[in-house]
């Protein structure tokens, strides 16, 4: 017989080896633990860091054989066999566990599937598997960024696992009216089938999940970034135009773009310096040769207005002057089988342990060294997830906090932790870090993150578009993409030249807006990198926009001062990201989520509560069917027509214009007026 018991507002449950916990974690929410070992595991609260108040005010009842929880909106309803169901303040079922098994009242099944597992691995874990009744109809988002067609995940199979433009966020918005965060940094899957929602950890000590009710979807995100963190205000500058490229090789070179920028007058607020800068992976500092005096170089642009960003890498070559003590102490990701090497891009090297505090603040001390004191505070931290080649084996490799497949998924936040605990020790306010890999909670930590190594190619943007928009519904509000996509785009291709205008103008309506890619014609590709040892890495073809022929440099000209226009706006929205963690850029339904043809649309969004933008995203498309959600009348800022909401219009689009509504009701339409005279010079 189940034991069922109130333990100071939170209900417990036990029977046999299971123990249960559901307790109150911030207004109509809970957090729910299931562990079969011999208690909970007090020092895994994972992404749940922020202080709760009002834990006091939930409310338990217990029976003989039932047992429930209250806590504002959100209640956890447990019966005898230990069965959980999730009802919000009108009885209505949010969420409730599949059981396939007897007994079970009136729902029984010789299947013998149970509703939850904690499988024993022989050693001393559990793989543990969760799974929920499916509901027909639901729509499913979030999960951080994945590079899906899809906006709505029901009825995706997707990994929980970080690589290269793949970042993990295991936490979802329902169109039911829930939020769920599945609180564990193990590799597993997730599945959203018709008949259930399943989700694994392969190795854990237990099942750990926090769920909130919510009537709108901002309501769901404004609780979950309360519990998990929200992102610092961003610094002004941010908001402007990132330069940057694959790769900048002298510190001549980049002074020579910057000053060709500020000479043409075309707004530039960071410019980036991309990867091999240094002497060596793991020494993190640059190579004198080509990089003679960082300081006056960084004193060269502050002079013009433009902040100087950097590439750190996680990597450490067998060779570097660092290996040998990080290694005697415990600061490399270690292997399990074999050599400790764990990945191969012009040496041979590992990576350095994120989640090992020691070696947090060695990074950081070498970064400081070598970067910060000579007043560089922007960080590219890339190789974020990490990177273990193209297999990712992730059984192979164990952290100083666990082995890969319990932890590995919280490595990008410890990375990002790292620098940005040493920058606020420092005194710096204005953190913004760029990081190719989040996990739950990342925002905190000042984390800008981008999409990766994207193919140049349309089908590439349009996965970006969506990409962009369940990222901020994860709470990572700040977020960006290489504009133009990373490899694949030849600069002398009228083809591509199309791309890359389409990209820019997306750019411009992304919460930061920065070029990037390794273009062609090229040196070498990166798989070369392999075999490259002790040689050095190539530049690529140019990407900066006044190199392109005329006709595309004008458009790109006219978006970038766009861009200058909108910032103002810009920061309006990041202080609500800041305060509320509410996306900047955000699928129709967040603000409209009334209309039932707003939860269908994923190739539009809202820039802000204001401004709708239709991206174009195929080759060759004159025109394109947009639909306006209902309750508002909407100007189009290319002829400044008028229409009423609720309806699909079609709208000519050449390539020189991206279709951009604004609310009649609100002035910022004159800040989108591309007749302003600043916007034709």
């Amino acid at each position: 017989m189940a034991i069922i018991e109130d333990h100071t507002h939170k209900l417990y449950w036990t029977h046999a080896s299971e123990q249960i916990l559901v307790e109150p974690w911030g207004p109509n929410s809970l957090r729910v633990r299931v562990t079969k070992k011999a208690g909970f595991a007090a020092d895994q609260d994972w992404a749940l860091t922020q202080p709760v108040s009002g834990q006091d005010q939930a409310k338990v009842a217990v029976t003989d054989d039932t047992g429930a929880i209250q806590n504002g909106h959100l209640t956890a309803s447990i019966n005898q066999f230990g069965w959980l169901t999730f009802t919000d303040q009108t009885g209505k079922t949010l969420l409730e566990e599949r059981w396939q098994v007897k007994p079970g009242g009136h729902k029984t099944s010789p299947l013998g599937i149970p509703g939850r597992e904690l499988k024993p691995i022989i050693g001393g874990d559990y793989a543990a598997t969760m799974r929920f009744e499916g509901v027909d109809g639901e729509k499913i988002f979030g999960m951080g960024q994945r590079q899906e067609k899809q906006l709505n995940f029901k009825g995706c199979i997707l990994e929980l696992a970080q690589r290269n433009t793949q970042a993990n966020v295991p936490f979802v918005i329902s169109s039911l009216g829930y939020g769920f965060l599945w609180n564990n940094p193990a590799i597993g899957q997730v599945t959203f089938a018709n008949n259930e929602t399943k989700w694994e950890a392969q190795d854990t000590d237990q099942i750990d999940f926090w769920i909130t009710a919510g009537d709108s979807p901002a309501a769901i995100e404004e609780s979950y970034t309360a519990v998990t963190g929200h992102v610092p205000m961003m610094p002004d500058f941010a908001s402007g135009f990132w330069q940057c490229k694959l790769r900048y090789r002298s510190q001549a070179e980049l002074l020579r773009v910057a000053h060709e920028y500020k000479d043409r007058g075309l707004p530039i607020s960071v410019i980036v310096i991309d990867f091999f800068h240094w002497t060596q992976q793991g020494e993190w500092k640059f190579d004198p040769k080509q990089w003679p005096d960082p300081k006056a170089m960084v004193d060269e642009l502050k002079s013009i207005g433009i902040k100087l960003m950097v590439s750190i890498w996680p990597t450490v070559d067998i060779n570097s002057e660092n290996y040998d003590e990080m290694d005697d102490k415990g600061y490399l990701v270690r292997s399990e089988r074999m050599y400790n090497d764990s990945y191969h891009f012009m040496g041979n090297e590992t990576f350095f342990d994120a989640t090992h505090p020691g070696a947090r603040n060695f990074i950081w001390q070498k970064a400081k060294q070598h970067y910060y004191d000579k007043g560089i505070h922007l960080f590219w931290l890339d190789e974020a997830e990490p990177e273990y080649g193209f297999m990712y084996d992730f059984d192979h490799f164990r952290y100083h906090i666990g082995p890969a497949l319990k932890v590995s998924n919280i490595y990008p936040l410890d990375y990002a932790k790292a620098f940005y605990d040493g920058q606020k020790a420092e005194g710096q306010t204005d953190i913004i870090n760029l990081v190719r890999c989040v996990w739950a909670g990342s925002q905190r930590f000042g984390t800008l993150l981008w999409s990766g190594d994207v193919h140049s190619t349309f089908e590439s943007l349009q996965k970006q578009v969506v990409a962009g928009l369940n990222a901020g519904l994860s709470g990572i509000s700040w977020w960006t993409t290489d504009i133009g996509g990373f490899t694949g785009g030849n600069v002398e291709d009228p083809k591509f030249h199309e791309l890359l205008t389409r990209w820019f103008q997306f750019g411009t309506f992304c919460p930061v807006m920065r070029i990037h890619g390794f273009r062609e014609p090229a040196e070498q590709t990166i798989e070369h990198a392999d075999r490259m040892f002790g040689q050095p890495f190539g530049s690529g073809a140019f990407n900066e926009i006044y190199k392109y022929p005329k006709d595309t440099y004008q458009i790109l000209r006219k978006y970038l001062f766009l861009r200058e226009a909108m910032r103002p706006y810009i920061m309006i929205q990041m202080k609500q990201a800041h305060e509320k963690g509410t996306p900047v850029m955000r699928p129709l339904f967040y603000d409209f989520n009334h209309d039932t043809a707003a939860w269908d649309i994923s190739d539009e969004y809202m820039f802000g509560p204001d401004i709708l933008v239709a991206p174009v995203l195929h080759a060759n498309e004159q025109q394109r069917p947009i639909y306006l959600p209902v309750g508002e009348k909407w100007i189009d800022i290319n002829t400044q027509k008028v229409y009423d909401g609720g309806q699909i219009i079609t709208v000519p689009t050449p390539v020189d214009t991206i279709p951009v509504f604004t609310r009649a009701s609100h002035p910022v339409k004159e800040i989108l007026n591309f007749t302003a005279p600043e916007l034709a010079k």
